[in-house]
């Protein structure tokens, strides 16, 4: 799959470099080829991508209608609705005590397009982005295409994919341009301290804190934001994962003062402003959603607990149970070298969607990342599918094992 890069299109053109160095986002092409089996009459578990299976607050769904209704399909300011803004600075100060200035909120179509403006903000050519690994498929492609350098720093699942504060300190040079923390982690669930984020915060190094997740912890974990923290901190969060609304796509950056005008600039050139009835739909999730959040949250660590339990149970290993969002991380090389391999065998013998290790770096191979915001009847078949082709597959990977040439 990521060796899919032309370097001509149809004609003469040639592909540009920015685009040629892109990977494939793995577990989308997992689902789009569950799709196309689904068009053929197939049933598929998806545990591929992280989609809650939570119905959106209807006051959402409600307030989107009655904006089309009214005619609000118009440009708004690039910066977003001042009602958006300003329900998004108190929710923040709601669920972490800090107080946000409206004026810092951007809203964006999404909160891939907001990761794109902060690193095209923060990351000159060659410069570098420090992130976890394993990490989310997305970012080293967004630091590529912004022309810096993508730099792992190695996790453990032993210590539930936490963040090194020294290893990071390490890894930091003169070129180094921004830090990206995800917490709560996709795909591992870590959860970083309000130590570590400080830590992280006095190298000097901007700091990027994905907190799309927030929010979604279990275990009484204790959920920090790097709003909370002294320097250059940018925080993106949005809608699609505590309010399942996905298709939606309605995200935020929260940026220090000094950065409001150039990423203002950025929004007006690039995206124009987002949907005026989507930021409506916005207004009215924060406004009236705190109930479907708790409910989620719930029902996610009764999923977690059944999933991990029955992934052990077929032979995964699962050191620890994720302490946040809605993944489990888990090690599947007894079953097969290649995730890739073993999550197209998985989709095509089983009709289950699992996203490949390798798409979260390359410590991830051997890996598999199975999504739990979906029902419980749903794991359950999802894990009983499983059960059934396992077996041969351990089987065929102790076979090419042992019909492997010795190392010289």
């Amino acid at each position: 799959m990521r060796e899919l890069k032309p370097a001509r299109i149809a004609g003469s053109a040639a592909v540009a470099a920015r685009v040629a160095a892109l990977e494939p986002f793995l577990a989308m092409e997992v689902m789009e080829r569950a799709f196309a089996l689904e068009r053929d009459g197939a049933r598929v578990m998806h545990l591929e991508l992280g989609e809650p299976d939570f119905e959106p607050p209807p006051e959402a769904a409600a307030a989107a209608a009655a904006a089309l209704g009214r005619g609000d399909a118009r440009y708004t300011d690039s910066r977003g609705l001042p009602a958006l803004r300003e329900a998004i600075a108190a929710d923040l100060h709601a669920r972490h005590g800090v107080a946000v200035s409206p004026e810092r909120v951007l809203v964006c179509s999404g909160t891939s397009p907001a990761m794109l403006l902060v690193f095209s903000l923060l990351v000159p050519e060659g410069g570098e982005v420090l992130m976890a690994s394993p990490h989310y498929p997305c970012y080293p492609n967004f630091v590529r295409y912004c022309g810096g350098i993508p730099t792992g720093v190695p996790t453990r699942a032993e210590d539930g994919h936490r963040l090194d504060v020294d290893a990071v300190r390490r890894a930091v040079t003169p070129r180094t341009a921004a830090i990206i923390v995800n917490s709560p982690a996709n795909p591992t669930g870590a959860v970083q301290s309000v130590d570590t984020l400080r830590a992280l915060a006095a190298t000097g190094v901007p700091l990027v804190s994905d907190e799309i997740y927030d929010g979604l912890v279990y275990d009484a974990v204790p959920n920090a934001s790097a709003l909370s923290v002294e320097g250059d901190t940018f925080v993106l969060d949005g809608f699609s994962k505590r309010y399942a609304m996905t298709g939606y796509r309605l995200g935020y950056a929260v940026v220090p003062e000094r950065f409001v005008r150039p990423m203002q600039v950025m929004l007006q050139n690039l995206f124009i402003s987002a949907s005026p009835f989507v930021q409506a739909a916005g207004v009215a999730a924060l406004q009236h959603g705190e109930g479907m959040r708790h409910a989620m949250r719930g029902a996610c660590a009764a999923r977690r607990d059944l999933l991990v339990a029955g992934l052990r149970e077929l032979g995964f290993g699962v050191p620890r149970a994720p302490e946040g969002a809605f993944y489990v991380l888990a090690d599947a090389r007894r079953f097969g070298a290649s995730s890739v391999a073993l999550a197209s065998a998985l989709l095509e013998r089983a009709h289950v969607g699992t996203a490949p290790g390798l798409d979260f770096g390359e410590v991830g191979e051997g890996m598999l990342r199975f999504c739990y915001a979906v029902s419980e009847d749903v794991i359950g078949e999802a894990l009983e599918r499983l059960g059934r082709v396992l077996p041969a597959l351990e089987d065929e990977a102790t076979a090419s094992r042992a019909a492997a040439p010795e190392p010289a």
